[in-house]
């Protein structure tokens, strides 16, 4: 059974059958060598998709298109330019800190590479920064985006894991900042070696006027996250508020975007939806499957036939989850290995929500590593650089999300408290 259901998974996405409609066909194919009435699929699709902790994914989706689009980035990334900027190599800096402040608004990679990158790659080409290491940095930046809250494959996670979407949110904080700072370092270690030079001359004057005009954008997560974790308003009821104050910031505030544009960002981000959506249906039909025929129980006993360690476990697990970030997108990834991974992961007796926040940083560094690696797609469109080129500057901040990964994963398994 096991070897029918991946072997016929696999078979499928190596001739390059869409991911959503390859998990379908594969749960039709073992439904029907085990003369299972095929009923069960839709039954189980609609069951899937009807879960109200889904509702707060479109719209932390549409959140972020509205405020990628409008002012709202490019305001933030001059804040964080005021703040930063005077430092040598401060431009990289600031790319960095841009997307750890977009990263609390949008619960997207890709929307938060496209907000900070479209402003800032000019800039940096203009003032003699590397090309190719900018988009790598800004990609990789871009990861921060589903990590540092609100984000939607942390949302996808605690309904696959049925867990508190609060609680995965207020872990998230510590793993982002670390993965910002390291990516800081790194941008600074290389401009020092190549002189590169310092921005403009540090001024409060100028802190204070950028800072006035980002407040709105800034505003945004404490809005979002303050409501949250005060108990005022669910995650869903958070995503939809989040929606409302970006069309009042965009259409009111700065009044950079017109009806026209808000329809093409609503079709946009429906079409997004809709993709996710259909995966997670085809998804819980194929769970369904997998624990009517108990296949993670029996994948959980195959691997701790290798050992009962856990900390060489949650090594392989990594493993599995970075490999899968290559050739898989992050929901998709999130939504297939989570059910396979969780009975044995609350074997070896895990928190549910430090599993959470690993396996979503795990697969985020999988949106800089090709060949799937959407981050990089959208800061080779940005920049005009090949993906080749930009993949070979990545390496250097592949390794170093890599290293945070594995401090995420090992230091709350010695030291308890750090899972709030």
């Amino acid at each position: 059974m096991i070897t029918l259901l991946f072997g016929s998974f696999f078979l499928l996405l190596a001739l390059g059958v869409p991911i959503a409609i390859a998990i379908g066909l594969t749960v039709l194919v073992v439904l029907s060598n085990n003369d299972i009435s095929l009923l069960v699929v839709p039954q189980r699709m609609f069951a899937g998709a009807d879960s109200f902790p889904l509702v707060a994914v479109p719209f932390f989706i549409l959140a972020g298109d509205i405020m990628a689009k409008g002012k709202v980035s490019e305001k933030m990334v001059q804040f964080a330019d005021s703040l930063l900027g005077f430092v040598k190599g401060g431009l990289w800096v600031v790319a960095v800190l841009a997307s750890m402040f977009f990263a609390a608004i949008s619960g997207s990679g890709a929307a938060t590479t496209a907000a900070v990158g479209t402003p800032l790659l000019p800039e940096l080409k203009k003032k003699g920064y590397d090309p190719a290491f900018s988009a790598a940095l800004i990609a990789s930046g871009g990861c921060i985006g589903v990590i540092i809250p609100p984000s939607v494959p942390m949302v996808l996670y605690c309904v696959m894991a049925d867990q508190s979407v609060a609680r995965l949110f207020l872990n998230g904080f510590i793993p982002g900042f670390m993965m910002g700072g390291i990516l800081i370092a790194i941008g600074l270690y290389v401009a020092y070696k190549n002189n590169y030079p310092n921005g403009a001359p540090f001024s409060l004057r100028n802190i204070a006027s950028t800072f006035r005009d980002a407040i709105w954008g800034l505003a945004t997560p404490l809005i979002i996250l303050g409501g949250i974790f005060s108990g005022y308003f669910t995650p869903s009821e958070a995503a939809v508020i989040s929606v409302d104050y970006a069309l009042l910031v965009s259409i009111f505030v700065y009044r950079d975007m017109g009806l026209r544009q808000i329809v093409n960002i609503f079709m946009r981000s429906a079409i997004t939806m809709s993709i996710i959506m259909f995966i997670i249906a085809t998804s819980t039909a194929m769970g369904w499957v997998m624990a009517n025929w108990q296949i993670p129980k029996i994948i959980a006993e195959n691997i701790l036939a290798i050992s009962n360690n856990k900390y060489v476990l949650i090594l392989l697990i990594n493993v599995v989850v970075f490999i899968a970030g290559f050739f898989m997108e992050t929901a998709s990834a999130l939504i297939l290995l989570t059910p396979v991974f969780l009975p044995l992961i609350q074997q070896l007796g895990i928190d549910l929500i430090h599993f959470g926040v690993v396996m979503v940083l795990g697969l985020s560094i999988g949106m800089v590593t090709p060949p799937v690696a959407i981050n990089l797609y959208v800061a080779s469109t940005i920049s005009g650089l090949s993906i080749e080129k930009i993949s070979k500057a990545v390496v250097p901040m592949v390794i170093g999300l890599l290293i945070v990964l594995m401090a995420v994963t090992y230091l709350p398994l010695f030291f308890k408290g750090m899972i709030l």
